[in-house]
C-alpha cells in the first residue's frame, strides 16, 4: 500500500510528561579526576501531552504536537496537521479505543477533508454524530480517503507508537 502512496499511520498520545526545569546550571567536571556534580533540584511547570504519528512503512514520525491537554479539539487539530503533510494522499490511522479518537470533531474533519457533503447530525441527538459507535463506523469506512482502524481494547502492543 505504501508504494501506491497510502499513508499508514500509527497514532497515539503520551500524557503526563512532566515539564521540568533545572534550578541550577550543571557545571562541567573539573580537571584532576573530579566528577561532575549535578544539582538535583528542579522547578515543575505542570504536565504536557505528546501526540505522535508514526508512519509504519518508513519508521518516521510524520507529525507530532505537544500541548497541555488531550481534548477532542486538540486531537482533531493534530490529525489535521498530519493530513496537511500530504493533503491529497489516502490515509489510514491506526488508533486505540480512546473516546477522543472517535470524536464529533474528527468526524467533521474527515467529512470536510474527504468532501463528504451529508448531514452529520448533532452530537448526542441524531445522525452520525449521535453515538460514539456511529462516529466510529463513519471514521472506519474503507470508502473514505482518510479513515481509522481501531485496535482492540487491551492490545497496546498493536500500536507502534506505544511500543
Amino acid at each position: 500500500m505504501h508504494e501506491q502512496g497510502v499513508k499508514i499511520i500509527s497514532d497515539d498520545e503520551k500524557t503526563g510528561i512532566q515539564a521540568l526545569e533545572k534550578t541550577h546550571v550543571t557545571p562541567p567536571a573539573k580537571p584532576g579526576g573530579k566528577h561532575q556534580r549535578v544539582e538535583y533540584n528542579y522547578n515543575r511547570h505542570g504536565t504536557l501531552c505528546l501526540t505522535a504519528d508514526f508512519e509504519v512503512a518508513t519508521g518516521k514520525i510524520i507529525a507530532w504536537t505537544i500541548g497541555a491537554a488531550r481534548k477532542e479539539k486538540d486531537y482533531t487539530a493534530h490529525i489535521a496537521l498530519t493530513v496537511k503533510t500530504a493533503p491529497d494522499a489516502p490515509w489510514i490511522f491506526i488508533a486505540d479505543q480512546l473516546n477522543t479518537h472517535k470524536s464529533a470533531s474528527s468526524v467533521e474533519l474527515i467529512a470536510e477533508q474527504c468532501e463528504i457533503n451529508i448531514d452529520l447530525g448533532i452530537k448526542g441527538k441524531d445522525g452520525i454524530l449521535k453515538y460514539m459507535a456511529t462516529r466510529q463506523e463513519f471514521l472506519s469506512d474503507p470508502g473514505h480517503r482518510i479513515r481509522f482502524i481501531y485496535t482492540p481494547k487491551h492490545s497496546l502492543w498493536l500500536n507502534q507508537v506505544e511500543i
